[in-house]
């Protein structure tokens, strides 16, 4: 029950919520602040990728004399997870993968950010930062005050720059022939426990064998892929009952 929670950002947003802080006690939570990300924005985006994420996490964990946590990654998020756990296996008691990016296919929207030129990255974003409310209804999000607020966190958390690195960074990632191989070792010698929204579920392209390997596979109802923006508490609970 001591073993900390470390919480990994998909391409937009951060995982830090007073609902899992105080759901998932006695456990420690920690939703760092990737490059690029939060305190640090200004990151050049040529030093942005998933590799740099990786070993940005170990130094954090380092830092805080964390030797040994729970990994939870949302989307691209779950590829800096996969891949932490694969080089570090020894730092890794379990991964938790929420829709955690598998192949080309699940990063089709990172493949679009990717083929942009800046100008339009940075015009997408501010797009969205201009209406909260649709870029939730886009995801079947029914706006709320609650989910106003949290939405505009998010939006404001990353620039365009990281964005369009991060994303360009999950297509070369995924697109290599080798990546699920190594998945499927990961599964052969690590817990990797899967999550998934009941909206979003025919779109995530997990493999049949990441289902049956899994430790567990969670679907939360009535949800979609931002489920924990869309039902912080309940996604606490479920990763809370997943844990325990």
């Amino acid at each position: 029950m001591d073993t900390p929670v470390v919480m990994i950002n998909g391409l937009i947003g951060c995982l830090d919520h007073p609902a899992f802080q105080r759901t998932l006690r006695p456990r420690k939570v920690f939703a760092p602040d990737l490059l690029g990300y939060g305190s640090l924005y200004d990151t050049l985006s040529t030093l942005v990728d998933i590799d740099a994420q990786v070993e940005h996490l170990r130094r954090i964990l380092m830092a805080r004399n964390l030797p040994y946590v729970h990994l939870l990654g949302h989307s691209v998020g779950g590829v800096v997870a996969m891949l932490f756990a694969r080089r570090y296996p020894a730092s890794v008691a379990s991964v938790i993968s929420v829709e955690g990016n598998f192949t080309l296919k699940d990063a089709f929207w990172s493949a679009s950010v990717a083929r942009m030129a800046p100008v339009e990255a940075e015009a997408l974003l501010q797009g969205y930062r201009d209406d909260a409310s649709a870029w939730l209804a886009r995801s079947g999000i029914m706006a709320d005050p609650g989910r106003l607020a949290l939405a505009d966190q998010w939006l404001a958390h990353q620039g365009a720059g990281t964005l369009q690195a991060m994303a360009r960074s999950v297509v070369a990632v995924t697109g290599v022939p080798g990546y699920l191989a190594e998945l499927r070792t990961l599964f052969a010698t690590t817990p990797v426990h899967l999550v998934v929204g009941e909206h979003s579920r025919a779109g995530w392209d997990a493999p049949h064998w990441a289902e049956e390997q899994a430790a567990s596979f969670t679907v939360l109802p009535r949800v979609g892929h931002l489920m924990m923006l869309e039902d912080p508490q309940g996604f606490a609970k479920a990763i809370a009952r997943l844990l325990d």
